[in-house]
C-alpha cells in the first residue's frame, strides 16, 4: 500500500470514487451481459455496490474503533454473489444514483480522515490496519470497476 507524496488518506478514497463514476459515466452502454474477471461477474450495479459496501464496511469499522468498539464483522456476500438486480439495465437514472451515493460517501471518508491527526492516521486504535492503511487500501476497490472497464 504505497501513498504517492501529494496523496493524503482523504485523496486516495475521493480519487479511488472519482476513477469509478469516470468508468460509470460509460456503464449505460452496457450490452446486459456479464463480465468474466477471476472467476467472478461482473455488471455495472454490482460494481457500484460492492465499492459502496467496502466503503460501509471500513467506515463502520473505524469509527467502532474510534469509539473504543470491537468492529462488527461484516455479513456482506461480497463480490462471489451476483443478485438479480445486479443483472438489471443499467441507466442514466442509476448512474446519477450511483453518483450520489458514492460521492456522499467519499466526503464522509474524507472528512472523517481530515479530522484525525497525523498519529490517529498511523498508530490508530484497536485491532487492524492503522487508518491511513485502511484509506489506501481502499484504492482497491477500483478492481470491480476496472473489470468492466470503459465501455463506450
Amino acid at each position: 500500500m504505497t501513498e504517492h507524496p501529494q496523496e493524503t488518506p482523504a485523496s486516495a478514497v475521493t480519487g479511488m470514487v472519482e476513477h469509478v463514476l469516470a468508468l460509470a459515466a460509460t456503464w449505460t452502454d452496457w450490452d446486459g451481459k456479464p463480465v468474466h474477471v477471476d472467476d467472478r461477474v461482473h455488471t455495472p450495479h454490482k460494481a457500484v455496490r460492492r465499492v459502496a459496501d467496502h466503503l460501509i464496511d471500513h467506515l463502520a469499522e473505524l469509527e467502532a474503533r474510534l469509539a473504543g468498539e470491537a468492529p462488527l464483522p461484516d455479513h456482506w456476500h461480497a463480490s462471489a454473489t451476483t443478485t438479480e438486480a445486479d443483472l438489471a439495465p443499467f441507466t442514466q437514472d442509476d448512474l446519477d444514483e450511483a453518483r450520489s451515493r458514492l460521492t456522499r460517501l467519499a466526503r464522509v471518508w474524507a472528512n472523517r480522515l481530515d479530522a484525525l491527526t497525523e498519529h490517529q492516521l498511523d498508530h490508530s486504535p484497536g485491532e487492524g490496519w492503522s487508518f491511513r492503511e485502511l484509506a489506501l487500501h481502499l484504492k482497491g476497490s477500483t478492481y470491480y470497476a476496472d473489470a468492466l472497464g470503459d465501455l463506450s
